[in-house]
């Protein structure tokens, strides 16, 4: 099991937000190259980057954030934020992001990430965000009419690398992984599934590694870690 140490940026800086509320937004490092480098540093494998001004603009926006990431570390990157369309897929790939992460077109139009798995192979990640087992979507400010397995499913055999499931009511709190809802997901479809969401300790991280043969091959964090909550030698000891 993978852990995916999370960068998020807002105006050019690293922050955590609280149930995805823009305004809830604590700046844990103004630097995010110095980030990048610190958890290559600590041994993780993988780097998790999301846009949150390109999520609310459809756009990316911290670009030069991004770029000074990649020149940071020689660790591959998942991107997600304001990734609608086949250029800017193609943009992040040349720039040097490992794989590109999905979310509100993969609602809004799924013929779009079939097609972006068969032109970009093995380098789309689909990013479903649920409230109350229903999709979010632009930068979590609507709630859509669609379940997050019924979504899923549109996916199946399509080629998508993993799904990226976050439970919006606990993201940022330190509340708990969304077990069940987590294990119910990856039950259903045979993508790989990517724990995200409140992850707030060891015991979390053993929790998701518990679930590991359901499907589970990841689990991002973030604020635990910023925090210092989670003892990350022992984490990654526990994810193998």
């Amino acid at each position: 099991m993978i852990i995916f140490p999370a960068i998020d940026l807002k105006d050019g800086v690293c922050v955590r937000l609280k149930k995805g509320e823009m305004d809830q937004a604590t700046v844990f490092n103004d630097s995010p190259a110095d980030q990048a480098r610190q958890f290559a540093d600590q041994g993780f494998e993988w780097i998790h980057i999301v846009d949150l001004n390109g999520a609310f603009e459809g756009k990316p926006v911290n670009i030069d954030s991004v770029k000074q990431i990649i020149e940071a570390v020689d660790l591959p990157l998942q991107l997600g934020g304001g990734i609608r369309d086949f250029a800017t897929i193609e943009n992040w790939l040349k720039a040097g992001v490992t794989r590109v992460i999905l979310g509100t077109i993969a609602l809004r139009n799924p013929e779009f990430v079939i097609d972006a798995c068969k032109k970009f192979p093995g380098k789309i990640v689909v990013g479903i965000d649920g409230k109350n087992g229903m999709v979010a979507v632009e930068g979590w400010a609507e709630t859509s009419d669609m379940g997050v397995i019924e979504l899923a499913k549109k996916f199946e055999d399509a080629g998508v690398s993993a799904i990226i499931y976050t439970d919006i009511n606990r993201d940022g709190l330190l509340a708990g992984a969304d077990i069940d809802g987590t294990k119910k997901l990856a039950n259903a479809v045979n993508t790989p599934v990517i724990a995200s969401g409140g992850i707030s300790s060891n015991d979390d991280i053993q929790a998701i590694k518990n679930i590991e043969s359901s499907g589970v091959v990841g689990v991002i964090t973030g604020r635990a870690l910023y925090d210092g909550r989670i003892n990350i030698k022992e984490a990654l000891q526990i994810a193998g």
